[in-house]
């Protein structure tokens, strides 16, 4: 059987995803209620990482630790071989998550009362967190046909004039799964040279591209501007290691870094665990083969959610996404508000997805499946899907 064959029960192991329901839906009871919600997989961590933490867990001695040569080595190559993006080891510095990096930044580079801009729908921290570090947030809602999203250039530049000092940049984009083109992404540039408006481009999803598309690197096509850009990046969601809590912030220009590193110190932030830094070395290093094989098997995922509920829902419509293992399904023909719909999965079909309002006004009508678990639960939950909207 094929590691992304095996169920792995996580129920009662503090699992935000299967043990917190309850309180995330208003559920009295959802001991039944399958959850292919919040963005992280049931597939075990390559074996490779797996080992590498045991051998820090057998060591015994668990103490201040500092991320290696080694372990930067390992993070510039995949960078260069899976993205063409050529960076420094000096580059890097490292953070428990891409979420605190995007407060970091924010906090080093803007003010109270700055202009924050975001294009929505996207990952609800990109307007939650400046929203409580009190600064403005300034949208700049994509233009959407039938699923396809872009940008409206002319209205991102009449945005970028609303006192705008930084743009996060949602690249591949979460929710919509668009991997941006670099005639997009030039044009990104261009504009926020202009302004003169910082970028922070989340590329947690890079290597979850499918390979009929390619993830460019923002930073890696910026010329002269890349000294206004920060890129994160993190095995997290690559390698399912969210709770393991690393990611890398990277930014070419020194002054940038240096604002940076004050900003940790200010904050006694410390290196990353030792369980860390030997997860991510070891995912970077080691974790392609079954990188390679999870895309196959999300992939195949989709197209079986797609198929299926194409034929037994037709007022459901699914674009296959570019990248990342989330679906945003349209339910806009069913005439069911988001309550409604809500309900009938909850109550019907026991079955939690993502109601698309979570991601801005714009993905009312919208829901977020996460298929990155065995065919097994995905063939399940389309079940579930068919039972509450039939």
């Amino acid at each position: 059987m094929s590691i992304f064959e095996k169920f792995i029960d996580r129920r009662k192991t503090r699992s935000i995803k299967w043990d917190r329901l309850e309180e995330v839906y208003g559920i009295e009871n959802a001991s039944d209620i399958l959850p292919m919600w919040i963005a992280d997989m049931d597939f075990a961590a390559p074996g490779v990482v797996i080992d590498a933490m045991q051998e820090v867990l057998d060591h015994g001695v668990f103490g201040y630790s500092y991320i290696c040569n080694e372990c930067k080595d390992g993070i510039r190559l995949w960078l260069e071989q899976r993205h063409s993006w050529k960076t420094e080891n000096e580059w890097m510095l490292f953070h428990h998550g891409v979420v605190p990096a995007i407060a970091t930044v924010i906090e080093t580079f803007t003010e109270n009362g700055d202009g924050i801009l975001i294009t929505p729908p996207v990952y609800p921290p990109f307007f939650q967190v400046p929203e409580r570090m009190e600064r403005t947030i300034v949208e700049c809602v994509m233009t959407e046909k039938d699923r396809n999203y872009s940008i409206d250039f002319v209205e991102f530049e009449k945005a970028l004039q609303q006192n705008v000092k930084l743009f996060i940049l949602c690249n591949p984009h979460n929710p919509g799964g668009i991997v941006w083109t670099e005639a997009e992404l030039l044009k990104l540039i261009e504009l926020c040279a202009k302004y003169d408006v910082f970028i922070l481009s989340d590329e947690i999803h890079a290597d979850l591209v499918f390979p009929e598309h390619r993830h460019i690197a923002l930073a890696s096509i910026a010329g002269e501007e890349a000294h206004r850009i920060i890129t994160c990046v993190a095995p997290t969601k690559t390698f399912n290691l969210a709770g393991v809590q690393a990611a890398i912030m990277i930014a070419s220009d020194q002054e940038v870094r240096a604002k940076l590193e004050q900003n940790a110190l200010a904050h006694g932030q410390m290196s990353l665990s030792p369980f860390a830094a030997a997860a991510v070395k070891s995912a970077y290093t080691e974790g392609g083969p079954w990188l390679s094989e999870l895309l196959d098997i999300i992939s195949g995922n989709m197209d079986y959610v797609i198929a299926e509920l194409k034929q037994a829902v037709p007022s459901i419509k699914i674009n296959k996404p570019h990248g990342t293992y989330l679906l945003w399904i349209d339910y806009r023909d069913t005439g069911l508000s988001e309550k409604e719909i809500m309900e009938k999965l909850l109550t019907k079909g026991r079955i939690a997805l993502e109601p698309g309002s979570k991601y801005g006004e714009s993905g009312i009508g919208f829901l977020r499946m996460n298929v990155a678990c065995p065919l097994a639960t995905v063939k399940d939950g389309v079940g579930r899907i068919i039972t509450a909207l039939s």
